[in-house]
């Protein structure tokens, strides 16, 4: 017990490395927080002796770290981008109608190299062959798609003043 009473920065210095080792095995950033602590009794028992106070500066740092610092990173480094897989990624995707949709008769669509089965998903009655249109949603093996507004053609275009 004396050696560590006379050795206390190196004491801290110890656990600090030690958790942050054990932090490798468990990837939580929890362990990591604790050796955060850890070094600030470190820089604590660099000025004074009190064991008491070299408790309660590490106790604090390590709670400020799990509560201040810990959620943000564990939120960048974990978090990312939703994977959407199967059908649901053709959701907001454009096609062409390749067979006209009727009111009672579904039609085809071409999305993204794929015949799929279309009905209309906003009360249309008809959508007419080679419209563009847009996937709202997938039920099952059927596209429900809506139309999107044709773009205008050049014959609509204004006359030039270059002749």
């Amino acid at each position: 017990m004396d050696w560590l009473r006379d050795h206390l920065w190196e004491t801290w210095l110890g656990v600090s490395i030690a958790l942050a080792l054990a932090e490798l095995l468990s990837l939580d950033l929890f362990l990591l927080m604790l050796a955060g602590g850890a070094l600030a009794g470190m820089g604590t028992a660099l000025v004074t002796d009190s064991v008491v106070v070299q408790v309660l500066v590490a106790s604090a740092a390590a709670l400020l770290l799990l509560v201040g610092v810990r959620p943000p990173l564990v939120r960048r480094l974990h978090g990312g981008p939703d994977l959407v897989l199967g059908p649901a990624s053709l959701v907001g995707a454009r096609g062409i109608l390749t067979e006209a949709v009727a009111e009672h008769r579904p039609g085809r669509v071409k999305i993204g190299g794929e015949s799929w089965l279309a009905v209309s998903a906003d009360g249309e009655a008809a959508i007419a062959l080679g419209r563009t249109v847009e996937v709202v949603s997938i039920v099952g093996a059927t596209a429900h798609v809506r139309s999107l507004p044709e773009p205008p053609s050049l014959s609509s275009a204004p006359p030039s003043d270059t002749d």
